[in-house]
């Protein structure tokens, strides 16, 4: 038998299993199946598994060669296989003396030059020696960039806000909607404000947009001298940042072996560095680093990534899921949804193993979510009672960076309340004891036997939201691997941008003739109708 097979069959079983029941007939249950390692404490005994299950999961992994995919990307392999690319932004963060090579040179020099220049200047911009084109000292920083260009930096700039400075406010710009950049410039003025262009080929249409309608803005009131004093770039384009008039000095650079999801570690987080400071940075890359540590050497079962990532794939292969919740009870982690939805989706959502063949099994699932207890007012009842699996992933701290009367043991009762009711459920004759009118019992009956995890840190810290996500991207590979897709190419977001490229020009110009099919015709000729005879 196959370890497929016998995971279907696995499946099959659990499928007719309560988990009320696993917990009535093991009461180790808990202790069988929780980790810890570093500042987290992970409880995955509200999963419809067995000992049996992770026993079969952890052989799949042995035999998907996770172990060898592992040492492949820490030693620089080129792992991205459509796009000849190592995969290495592990390196970013690698607070070691040790070597990383790729093609045979160590890269740890040039990371941690750039590393130094971003120190160099975001003390400047903190300290107010960098100074705008009048003398005036920044009080706004806009990061413009779109993808992993915007939400790392926009996402961990929110969930660090407690150690950020009140000097300079942070805006991120990233819609091609002209709202998107008109609200933010409302809020600046143009002496006093800092443009951080990121894009790493310095091409891409929806940034270059963006920053030239800043660029127009900023030089309307103090000329074009003044973008040397307002304008940064974070790019591996020399030629097209000095054309766009941004002195190559002001240039930060990151490298063609980090992709743009997982970015945040290199200059893309110039941002960030500025507002929470150098020394948290690098508390947030050591945090990074020391999860990286724990996936490259503990052992499967007692890996923190590796189980997590198991269970994503027992779910969405075996048990039918199709979607997956991350629901962090913490304020500042309310942009940390939005950011998994690309780390995984546009890391997993592929249909093309690594040998070109169609896949014949399901791969990354549609990834949600919404800070606690918000969520509990929203979509908690699909969850609840609705007609789909959907595992969930409670997030929280233990204690609140602010800790206001009792808001914070409320917050934390919902959560682990709902990961009990989500488990437990409620039967029909639990509602009628209660006195429930009978033609109301259906309604007021919860299955139960939702799984979930719970994953527990003791305050939000540089360090732990370093660790954190570094968690979820291991994660991510993890699966990848098991599903046999590459997670590191995205070709996926390439054919609407190219399609868009002949839609322009013929929105422009309504004598252009058109030649898509009928429903795309209409809408042209509809938009650039009312568009052009206004």
């Amino acid at each position: 038998m196959t370890i497929y097979t016998a995971l279907l069959q696995q499946a099959d079983t659990l499928k007719k299993t309560h988990m009320k029941d696993l917990f009535a007939t093991d009461p180790k249950r808990f202790d069988r199946f929780h980790l810890k390692t570093g500042p987290f404490l992970l409880d995955y005994s509200k999963n419809n598994i067995t000992p049996e299950t992770m026993r079969l999961l952890l052989q799949l992994a042995e035999e998907s060669g996770l172990r060898q995919a592992i040492d492949a990307q820490f030693s620089g392999q080129k792992i991205n296989t459509t796009e000849n690319r190592a995969v290495l932004h592990t390196a970013l963060r690698n607070r070691s003396d040790n070597p990383v090579f790729v093609d045979g040179r160590d890269v740890m020099p040039d990371i941690r030059a750039v590393l130094a220049q971003m120190h160099t200047f975001s003390d400047a911009v903190r300290n107010q020696t960098w100074r705008g084109a009048t003398g005036k000292p920044i009080t706004d920083v806009v990061n413009i960039g779109i993808g992993g260009s915007d939400l790392g930096p926009a996402m961990a700039m929110q969930a660090l806000e407690f150690y950020k400075t009140d000097a300079i406010s942070f805006h991120f710009v990233s819609n091609i909607d002209g709202t998107d950049i008109t609200r933010v410039l409302n809020k600046c003025r143009p002496e006093t404000t800092l443009f951080i262009i990121s894009s790493k080929t310095f091409t891409t249409q929806e940034t270059l947009t963006n920053a030239t309608t800043a660029r127009a803005w900023l030089t309307a009131a103090l000329g074009d001298t003044a973008v040397e004093k307002h304008f940064v770039a974070v790019s591996t384009n020399k030629t097209a940042v000095q054309a766009f008039g941004i002195n190559p000095d002001n240039m930060f650079v990151f490298w063609d072996f980090v992709g743009g999801r997982y970015s945040l570690w290199s200059a893309i987080g110039l941002s960030l560095m500025i507002g929470i400071g150098y020394d948290h940075f690098i508390e947030m890359l050591t945090g990074a680093y020391e999860m990286d540590m724990h996936f490259k050497t503990a052992p499967f079962d007692k890996n923190m990534p590796v189980i997590m990532g198991l269970l994503g794939v027992w779910y969405t292969t075996y048990m039918g899921a199709e979607s997956y919740a991350v629901l962090p009870y913490d304020q500042y982690l309310s942009r940390l949804p939005a950011y998994l939805q690309q780390l995984d989706m546009e890391s997993n959502g592929k249909s093309v193993k690594k040998n070109g063949h169609a896949v014949d099994y399901k791969t990354g699932p549609i990834l949600f979510g919404e800070p606690g207890t918000n969520g509990q007012h929203s979509f908690y009842q699909l969850i609840h009672q609705g007609t789909h699996l959907i595992p969930v992933d409670f997030i929280a701290p233990v204690h609140s960076l602010n800790e206001t009367g009792n808001h914070h043991a409320i917050l934390l009762a919902n959560m682990v309340a709902q990961a009990e009711a989500l488990m437990r459920g409620k039967t029909a004759d639990e509602v009628r004891a209660e006195g429930v009118d009978e033609a109301l019992i259906p309604f007021k009956t919860f299955s139960g036997n939702r799984p979930s995890n719970i994953l527990l840190f003791d305050r939000m810290t540089p360090r732990v939201f370093g660790a954190l996500v570094a968690l979820y991207e291991h994660k991510v590979f993890v699966q990848g691997i098991i599903w046999n897709i590459d997670s590191f190419d995205q070709w996926g977001v390439e054919l609407g941008k190219q399609l868009a490229k002949v839609v322009l020009p013929e929105l422009q110009d309504k004598n252009k003739p058109l030649a898509h099919d009928n429903s795309t015709n209409a809408l042209i000729d509809h938009i650039r109708t009312n568009r052009l005879n206004v």
